[in-house]
């Protein structure tokens, strides 16, 4: 029964949602395979979503960024933890080396923790990287405070990345170079189908009414200019968050019998920052997407070069979005003509192929039902 460690980031849910899908694929072609989540993203995500016999180890794999709130990242506070992180390096690295050898993966598959791969590269096991962005990428926005060594911290990273055997390279993604093996695939998405009609029904919607799901991903929006929106004609809000029990067109999704991915396949616009997993799932649902931008995080401008070639968006500036001048990006994102032919989501089958191939080359084996795999 082969075993993959998945070594998960816990900054937000962006990265466990890419890991499901190839997880998922991957099960359709090796027999009797289980999964060890190396995360401490909830298990709660995983259940209904992964479907491969999988159990949690919730150990922390690597910082991320530090933020208030999903639109801003107190660059400080990051590299204090960081540097905190990587102090305690050698014990870390030892510990996990320890675990895998007590666990006895077959393959360490890690998106995007870098000691993962380290940990693996010197326990003796296959290693695989799943990217769409590295953490290097990420601090190398920010500028360390004069008493932290920011370049050597970067370089430690970039090192651990470098011990991958192979690195998969999510479509969209910015550009890579610490990966001495690196293919690209494409994107990755797995949408529900579409409960738009129970949706409708749910909320009584009058005719020409439109649905908005507004959702920033795992790190919640706190605050909200509801007395603003509110005065919006023609929209029901639905939001990943408290509302005012005075609302009239703001429901708390978790008011609602739908999973947040139904959602995404079921309302008629989605305001939210560029985040992977949201937005690639827009481009592949053909949903219109208003977007806020932090302008200060690696994979940002590669997600909306995307959006803009094959998807619906329309950006919101920040003031914009905190004051509530909501309407008229709305108004263009469902007027953005639907484009043509975006990329089919075939990400999750190519990286499920090339896992099968590693597992085979260590004896593993697994079946050839490649052309039959949806993702």
């Amino acid at each position: 029964m082969p075993l993959i460690w998945a070594a998960i980031s816990g900054h937000g849910f962006g990265h466990a949602a890419q890991v499901v899908p190839v997880l998922n694929a991957l099960g359709r072609l090796v027999p009797n395979l289980r999964v060890l989540l190396r995360t401490t993203v909830p298990a709660s995500f995983f259940k209904d979503r992964l479907t491969t016999p999988w159990e949690t180890s919730a150990v922390q794999q690597d910082i991320g960024c530090i933020q208030n709130g999903p639109m801003t990242i107190d660059v400080e506070a990051t590299w204090h933890e960081y540097q905190r992180f990587h102090s305690t390096w050698n014990d870390r690295l030892q510990a996990e080396v320890d675990a895998m050898r007590a666990a006895a993966p077959d393959l360490v598959l890690a998106d995007t923790p870098y000691v993962a791969l380290t940990a693996g590269k010197k326990a003796g096991m296959s290693t695989v990287a799943l990217v769409s962005l590295t953490w290097d990428l990420v601090l190398a926005e920010y500028q360390a405070p004069p008493s932290i060594d920011g370049r050597a911290i970067i370089q430690s990273i970039r090192q651990a990345y470098s011990e991958a055997d192979l690195a998969l390279r999510i479509t969209p993604a910015p550009r890579m170079t610490v990966f001495k093996q690196l293919i690209d695939i494409g994107p990755i998405a797995e949408p529900a189908l579409s409960a738009r009609e129970q949706l409708t029904e749910l909320l009584n919607l009058t005719p020409g009414e439109r649905t908005v799901l507004v959702g920033f991903g795992g790190i919640p929006l706190d605050a909200l200019p509801f007395e603003t929106v509110e005065s919006l004609p023609g929209y029901r809000f639905l939001f990943d968050g408290s509302i005012p029990s005075t609302s009239r067109r703001f429901i708390s999704i978790k008011s609602l019998p739908f999973s947040f991915k139904t959602l995404l396949a079921s309302v008629d616009v989605i305001i939210t920052k560029p985040g992977y997993g949201t937005l690639v799932e827009a481009v592949v649902l053909q949903t219109p997407l208003v977007y806020v931008r932090r302008y200060n995080f690696a994979d940002e401008q590669p997600l909306v070069d995307y959006l803009q070639r094959y998807g619906r968006g329309v950006e919101l500036s920040l003031d914009d979005f905190t004051q509530g001048c909501w309407a008229i990006a709305l108004q263009h994102a469902l007027e953005t003509p639907l484009p043509s032919f975006p990329p089919s989501p075939t990400g999750a089958t190519e990286a499920a192929t090339f896992i099968a191939q590693q597992l085979r080359s260590l004896g593993m084996h697994s079946n050839d039902c490649t052309d039959d795999l949806r993702s």
